[in-house]
């Protein structure tokens, strides 16, 4: 009797049909929590999967099925988030900046913006955290999110992030800059409404 490689027989037991139940939610979950979009997470669980099944005989063995998975989804949101920054504008659709608010003509801080925005959370780890923070992300233009995201969520640096979505540094830095000034207004705004 002849011997089976291991490597043989463990892509033998991959089972694509078994993919959705088996790692679907927790694909989902983590898509869903870099895109911050239902239906965006959704297709590129599908897409993942289209790929695997496509691509199954590139699954040497040596790692887990989902992690398999996992890096293939992980490729498929940065292309996503690549045709998103390509496509999108970074000024909302009404044109307005609520940057305005905050800043008078000459650039300056208006009246206790700045204060009220340097004031801490009482504590980042209370569960009413991370709603608002969510909430908030998902109404930061599209590409202020991604970059947010893909810094402070994911921890890439500035040349992983220029790279993936395709922009300079500096174009990277006043995305950043705007994300974080708008989550701050964001977040302190839903807090006092939360707690008050």
């Amino acid at each position: 009797m002849m011997d089976v490689p291991v490597e043989t027989e463990k892509r033998s037991a991959i089972n694509p049909a078994m993919w959705v139940d088996e790692y679907g939610d927790s694909l989902y979950r983590y898509a869903l929590s870099r895109l911050r979009d239902v239906e965006a997470a959704e297709e590129v669980v599908q897409q993942t999967f289209l790929a695997g099944i496509e691509h199954i005989k590139q699954f040497s063995g040596q790692g887990s099925e989902q992690g398999w998975l996992l890096g293939i989804l992980k490729r498929k949101i940065v292309d996503l988030v690549r045709a998103r920054s390509r496509t999108t504008q970074l000024i909302e659709e009404d044109g307005g900046d609520p940057l305005d608010r905050m800043f008078d003509r000459n650039g300056n801080w208006r009246r206790n913006t700045h204060s009220m925005l340097q004031q801490p959370l009482e504590s980042i780890e209370r569960e009413e955290f991370w709603p608002i923070l969510r909430t908030c992300l998902s109404e930061l233009p599209v590409g202020q999110a991604d970059a947010f995201t893909l810094r402070e969520m994911d921890e890439l640096g500035t040349k992983e992030i220029c790279k993936k979505m395709s922009i300079s540094p500096s174009n990277l830095w006043v995305l950043l800059h705007r994300a974080r000034l708008r989550l701050a207004n964001c977040m302190k705004s839903r807090w006092h409404l939360e707690q008050g």
